[in-house]
């Protein structure tokens, strides 16, 4: 399997370490470096890593600031850093790891393991994914599959009520009011539930319209749990053509 790899650092020195890091995993890895926030954000967008190793302090901005700027967060996280104390504030945005400068080999070496294993799993699941929506009607509803500490989970597709972006995460709620949680962007469960009767209302929700229990012309929208969702200006008047489309006026 190969990786393609982003590395974001405005120190030389530190690039250099981790492309030398990089170059014992032979011909697996494909490397890309950015030396500026701007540039790694047009450029992270563009290539779609799989990996990016964030170096949390830029000149111009942090690595944060790069992260919350990014179309795509669907790739492997892994945060540098010459200050600890950012560990914490790392792991809160998800990151597969983060590492330590001066980067040791062991280090660097567990992260991308780690990664491996993000990536093989996050395939798999696409593949299964992409088998079960080939599954003719009359062999049972359509699923989806979410991969879980055990195993993987299926979830029918119209128990699903609503999912919500959390970073590079997001959460799906399901009609028997559970929560599950995948390191997936909202973006990528869009494109899978689009022609299943779902639509996006805003950057951070995508709902189930078969659970729609009553929408304001405030532009909020109330879904049978109760759950109370704004749709933004610029999807309005998608969701009212689709709930046009998708029932009857009395």
């Amino acid at each position: 399997m190969n990786l393609v790899v982003a590395i974001v650092d405005d120190e030389q020195h530190c690039s250099d370490r981790i492309i030398g890091l990089l170059n014992s995993y032979g011909d697996r890895i494909q490397f890309v470096c950015f030396d500026t926030a701007d540039e790694a954000i047009k450029g992270i967008n563009v290539l779609r890593p799989n990996v990016v190793f964030l170096d949390v302090e830029l000149r111009d901005k942090t690595g944060f600031d790069v992260l919350s700027s990014l179309e795509h967060r669907d790739f492997c996280l892994i945060f540098t850093t010459a200050f600890q104390q950012y560990a914490i504030d790392a792991f809160k945005f998800s990151a597969i790891d983060y590492l330590l400068k001066p980067i040791a080999k062991d280090d660097f070496d567990t992260a991308m393991q780690k990664a491996f294993r993000k990536v093989e799993q996050e395939q798999l699941n696409e593949k299964i994914n992409v088998l079960l929506s080939h599954i003719s009607k009359e062999s049972g509803p359509k699923k989806i599959t979410l991969p879980s500490r055990e195993g993987y989970t299926f979830i029918n597709i119209p128990d699903i009520i609503r999912c919500e972006a959390d970073v590079n995460y997001t959460h799906i709620y399901t009609s028997d009011g559970k929560k599950h949680t995948v390191s997936k962007p909202l973006k990528h469960l869009e494109s899978l539930l689009m022609p299943h009767g779902f639509y996006r209302i805003h950057s951070a929700n995508l709902i189930n319209l078969e659970f729609i229990k009553s929408y304001t012309k405030s532009g909020y929208v109330t879904l049978l749990d109760n759950t109370q969702l704004e749709i933004s200006v610029r999807k309005k008047d998608g969701f009212i053509k689709m709930l046009n489309d998708t029932s009857r006026s009395l």
